[in-house]
Formats: C-alpha cells, sequence, structure tokens
C-alpha cells in the first residue's frame, strides 16, 4: 500500500524519519530484522533504490546495520537508541517552539496551555 508523502522534504528523508520513530515507539525492536528492500519499496509504494537510500542514511546515522546476505537490522546498541529518542523529542519541541513563537505567543502562554492540555488527559497519557 503506498504511503502519503509531502513535497516539502525528499521521500527518502520521510521514510527516515518515520522508521525512527517506529524504532523509538517500539513498533521496531532493537534487534529486529527490517523488510527486505524490495519488501519495503512495495509495502510503502517507492522505488527499491530509494529504499537503499533510506536503509544507507539510517546506517549513516547508526541507527540500523546491514549484514552480509542477511539483511538490515535495527541496532541492538541501547544507548544509541536512547539517544535517538532525545534527538526526536528535542527536534520537535524545538519546531513546536519555533512555530508558537513565529505566531507571536510568549513561552508563558505555550506552557500555560500545555498545562491546560495536560490537566485535561492527554491520549496515552501515563499519569
Amino acid at each position: 500500500m503506498a504511503e502519503d508523502f509531502t513535497s516539502s522534504q525528499p521521500i527518502y528523508l520521510q521514510l527516515v524519519e518515520r522508521l525512527c520513530k517506529q524504532i523509538v515507539r517500539g513498533d521496531l525492536s532493537p534487534g529486529e530484522k527490517m523488510p527486505s528492500l524490495r519488501d519495503m519499496a512495495i509495502q510503502v509504494g517507492v522505488n527499491p533504490n530509494t529504499v537503499q537510500r533510506v536503509y544507507t542514511e539510517l546506517e549513516r546515522i547508526a541507527v540500523a546495520e546491514t549484514r552480509r546476505g542477511q539483511g538490515t537490522f535495527v541496532t541492538s546498541d541501547e544507548s544509541r537508541l536512547l539517544r535517538l529518542r532525545e534527538e526526536l523529542m528535542v527536534s520537535y519541541v524545538t519546531a513546536f517552539l519555533n512555530d508558537m513563537r513565529e505566531m507571536g505567543f510568549t513561552l508563558q502562554e505555550v506552557m500555560r496551555s500545555l498545562k491546560e492540555h495536560q490537566a485535561q488527559g492527554l491520549p496515552n497519557d501515563e499519569r
């Protein structure tokens, strides 16, 4: 099944981000074998060369490793996965705060709104 992609960012980077999110969420476990290039290409509706670029990028950032003759696997390096989790959080928080600042909200207004939403109970809230 083909997935939707935006035109604002290269498809391979969108796929890298999606896979990183799946890893951080635990949908893909440390050491788990990832789909073959061809299977992933069919699954997301892109050219296998695009998936090769995705897997190469995941290796470059040390989130995946390719084992000759066996395929590509999520790294088993727990410290790297914890850093990935932190990096994603910082990236999204920074983008969120920049967007709020561009719209003219102060940090105090944003914090107040976050506290109000938290008090209402966000979905999957683990209070």
